[in-house]
């Protein structure tokens, strides 16, 4: 399934943990998350991460929950990446993936090589 295939609103980040145990070779972002319908926690992980934005408000007492989350091939982000490395990742395929968030307002942005489920 496509990344925009899923219902992501209501859907609530229950944690965001960041990988780099292997700098350059593992630079992974995982979030878990629970879906409206069901109980249990599912591992989403971006994969080959190379620029994230994690713009967020605290000191909210309730669960985060997800807007809208979406997936782009043309964003500005993303066209600014491959400037700012001039050249040097023209022949990498990245996306950009957003989640603006109901809770707080807050809006995670992420440029990577690709995503996948570990529980879907």
């Amino acid at each position: 399934m496509k990344f925009n295939d899923f219902n992501w609103h209501d859907s609530i980040i229950k944690d965001i943990r960041i990988d780099r145990s292997n700098p350059g070779i593992i630079d992974n972002i995982i979030f878990e998350i629970t879906w409206p319908e069901q109980k249990n926690v599912t591992t989403l992980i971006f994969e080959e991460v190379y620029w994230a934005s994690l713009e967020f408000n605290f000191g909210f007492i309730a669960s985060e929950s997800i807007l809208t989350a979406y997936e782009e091939n043309d964003s500005l982000d993303l066209v600014n990446l491959y400037s700012k490395w001039k050249g040097n990742l023209d022949d990498i395929k990245l996306l950009f993936y957003q989640f603006e968030l109901n809770t707080s307002g807050s809006c995670i942005k992420i440029i990577a090589k690709s995503f996948r489920f570990l529980d879907v």
